[in-house]
């Protein structure tokens, strides 16, 4: 996989990275109600017909605020839904009748991810609301040359570790966006480095290329194609096998190629 300002189609990439953005906002209001709160998430709290009790707070290090009437109350670690359901019933005890809270998070802070390998500004990566796996792999700079394509994502679940495999090349390629899956708080995203061949002889442009999941075909189109000499139909592979060379003569151009193998194009005589 190359870089991803480097794909041939790069303006798809960018209507699709536009799609997913937009899709994301629409994301963040189907699940709002499922976000966790946390220390330092800044919310502006109203209560439908009492302006007087309007007010923004920030969740402490202990995860409590503080209300107009009702004083500290713990909403770290909870749902929003649950928080509206919890502050509703302390001003609905002798305070309010019917009281309609309403919690909306002006800035969210309490949530992180770390993103390794192969990215540009690996490192981590502050979750403000709820972030998609392609918002998180934008905003670590894209993918650097030299990714694979696939990266985990490892995730406490209760307590025992969950791994998460997403296919970059249906993402990002194909625009597959059930790849395009949630990050949690406390994730760790790892992205792969990709395997690297070689294509060397009567080719445009002889070089190392990556080559997850790629036919001789593809790494011959990535090395510019064949040059006017080459002799197509007597293409070899040279590939270590149990530490030793095999040579695969006069291969199709449809076989798959492995990581670390040398594709030569030999001259054609005739």
């Amino acid at each position: 996989m190359q870089v991803l300002p480097n794909r041939p189609c790069v303006w798809l990439i960018r209507i699709f990275m536009v799609c997913v953005l937009l899709l994301g906002g629409a994301q963040k209001s189907v699940f709002a109600d499922d976000y966790v709160l946390g220390p330092g998430d800044v919310l502006t709290i109203t209560v439908y017909g009492h302006d007087d009790l309007k007010t923004t707070v920030r969740v402490t290090n202990n995860g409590n605020i503080v209300m107009p009437l009702i004083g500290q109350v713990k909403v770290g670690g909870m749902k929003i839904s649950d928080a509206v359901k919890k502050l509703t019933a302390l001003f609905a005890d002798g305070y309010l009748v019917n009281p309609q809270v309403n919690i909306f998070i002006e800035e969210y802070r309490s949530k992180k991810a770390i993103v390794l390998g192969y990215v540009n500004h690996p490192g981590i990566v502050e979750l403000r609301g709820h972030m998609t796996f392609f918002e998180l792999l934008s905003k670590s700079g894209g993918l650097k040359e030299g990714a694979g394509d696939t990266a985990t994502i490892k995730r406490k679940v209760n307590g025992k570790e969950k791994v998460i495999v997403v296919d970059l090349k249906s993402l990002i390629d194909r625009g597959d966006l059930s790849k395009n899956v949630p990050i949690h708080d406390g994730d760790t995203v790892y992205i792969a480095k990709g395997g690297t061949c070689y294509v060397t002889g009567e080719v445009n442009h002889p070089d190392a290329y990556t080559c997850d999941n790629v036919s001789v075909l593809k790494m011959i189109a990535l090395a510019g194609g064949f040059t006017g000499k080459a002799s197509k139909s007597s293409v070899k592979i040279v590939r270590m096998v149990n530490g030793k060379k095999k040579v695969l003569k006069d291969v199709n151009l449809d076989t798959p190629v492995k990581p670390d193998d040398i594709i030569v194009v030999p001259e054609s005589f005739f």
